[in-house]
């Protein structure tokens, strides 16, 4: 995202006075016996500054371990993502809903590994499933009849997917399906969209962060690398378009339609800031590749949690290929591939070979099948409640007093969230994260939900799970009232409140 965008982070802190971590809880944490302290106290409105200076006080221990893991492991940790404005934290346990830190708090899982664990954690089905496993071999160099079930299982619930094939990560899946695109269709340059992310590899981590620096116009973004590394053929080889830009997008496709093998896209972008796209603009999407003989590709990753029939379904809107990831795995590492039985037998026939030492591992097809057997009509129903009760609720608050925080994007169980440079402001392309996102005010936002016992994705997302009470959406709610209303007051009166969440 842009400089002025929810990736906006900090590398230094300033002093500032500590406040108490948990203001603007209500009376109902008395009730569950959560003593408040009566002296009150006077602070100015709730600063980014104020937020991570809580943050490294109550996550000390997390901060400590972060420089202590540098000395071996490049940054602390193998996945930069796991970055919270200053540092990390580290968990120790996971039961339902709530994960548990190294630094004694108790936090309500917003984040569930990026959206992978919408069981929950510790699900009793998927643990007993995995202990059943493994007494009989965990690794083998022969098929077993567990990547069948799980592939039939997907084809009878996503409406694109006649035959899958699975890999280690929706990463080498995007590059399975840009494969077999370039190999059925003879073309080789990939059309994507600005904000998207499809993974780390050379040919598909473009323009899914560039800034107002390098992005170029709207109407023909520039293909932009988003790591040292990459070389400028794979960025010559990438359309750049601006989501939602319905006769901008259709001009550039047809004029590059001989060259172009796929266009990739999320129905909803996450790692680059959320983005629905609109009904009419998807239909386009497929009317003109359809046209043009251009595979599309749906990247279900994150969205395939939007309904039983992934977001695709609630389009009613089929591509030539899915993506698939984070929940068909049940918590352990797995993508897929599915599509037309006419492209994906390229495969089959020799045309593409794709082969991989731990593909379709037999642990992760196993979690992914207990996954999706607790993944019913009824939970997705529970899920989207839930969201859309979040949704719902804050926007109307929000709006009642004229308060520029929104909750954005299609409405399932990952949610956005903003604060707006304005009031009424919508975010519907990624430059909008550039133009109308305060950045440092949705951060403080963020590191405030952490200090006050709930674990969102930094960037300002939220993924929810089954194990979720309606009790913990209704904290939730309060709490980001609190917070934003700590944000926009001239000066509060509060009183001192407990951790939230100790253990």
């Amino acid at each position: 995202m842009g400089r002025s965008g929810l990736a906006k982070m900090r590398s230094s802190f300033r002093d500032c006075p500590s406040h108490a971590a948990n203001r603007g809880w209500n009376d109902k944490q008395a009730a569950l016996g959560l003593h408040s302290i009566e002296k009150r106290f006077t602070v100015a409105a709730l600063s980014l500054q104020q937020a991570q200076q809580t943050f490294i006080e109550q996550f000390s221990v997390s901060g400590r371990m972060t420089e202590e893991s540098r000395r071996s492991v490049p940054g602390g940790y193998s996945r930069n993502s796991f970055n919270f404005g200053p540092h990390a934290v580290f968990v120790t346990r996971g039961e339902g809903a709530y994960i548990e830190t190294v630094d004694g708090n108790r936090l309500l899982d917003l984040n569930n590994n990026y959206t992978v664990n919408v069981l929950g954690h510790h699900h009793p089905g998927l643990t007993s499933a995995l202990m059943d496993a493994i007494p009989n071999g965990i690794s083998f160099g022969n098929p077993g009849a567990q990547e069948g079930a799980l592939a039939r299982m997907l084809i009878e619930r996503i409406p694109s997917v006649e035959k899958v094939q699975f890999s280690c990560s929706a990463t080498e899946s995007c590059m399975t399906a840009i494969r077999l695109a370039r190999a059925t269709t003879g073309r080789t340059r990939i059309a994507k969209f600005e904000g998207g992310y499809h993974g780390f590899s050379d040919m598909l981590q473009i323009s899914a962060h560039p800034t107002p620096e390098n992005g170029g116009d709207a109407a023909a973004p520039v293909a932009v690398p988003d790591s040292g590394g990459i070389p400028s053929t794979n960025t010559d080889n990438v359309l750049v378009l601006t989501q939602n830009d319905l006769a901008g997008t259709e001009a550039l496709l047809r004029a590059h339609s001989q060259e172009l093998s796929c266009l990739i896209l999320e129905l909803q972008s996450g790692a680059g800031g959320m983005v629905a796209l609109d009904q009419e603009f998807v239909q386009m999407l497929r009317d003109i590749t359809r046209e043009l003989g251009i595979v599309l590709i749906f990247d279900e990753t994150i969205s395939l949690r939007a309904g039983y029939h992934g977001l695709q379904g609630r389009y009613g809107i089929t591509p030539d290929l899915t993506v698939m990831g984070k929940i068909i795995g049940g918590g352990l590492p797995l993508g897929a591939v599915g599509g037309s039985a006419e492209i994906m037998n390229a495969l089959e026939d020799g045309r593409v070979t794709i082969s991989g030492t731990h593909h379709g591992h037999k642990l992760s097809v196993v979690a992914g099948a207990a996954c999706l057997t607790e993944l019913t009509e009824e939970a997705f129903t529970k899920l989207n409640g839930h969201a859309q009760r979040i949704t719902t609720e804050l926007n109307a608050w929000s709006q009642g007093r004229n308060s520029p925080f929104r909750i954005h994007g299609w409405g399932f169980s990952h949610l956005g969230y903003a604060y707006m440079t304005s009031p009424g402001e919508v975010v519907r392309t990624h430059r909008d994260y550039w133009r109308l996102v305060d950045g440092d005010k949705t951060q403080t936002i963020s590191l405030e939900l952490a200090n006050r016992g709930y674990f969102p994705v930094h960037r300002g997302e939220m993924s929810l799970s089954l194990a979720m009470s309606d009790q913990d959406i209704s904290g939730l709610i309060e709490t980001l009232k609190s917070i934003v209303s700590d944000i926009e007051s001239e000066s509060m009166t509060k009183e001192a409140r407990p951790i939230a969440h100790a253990v």
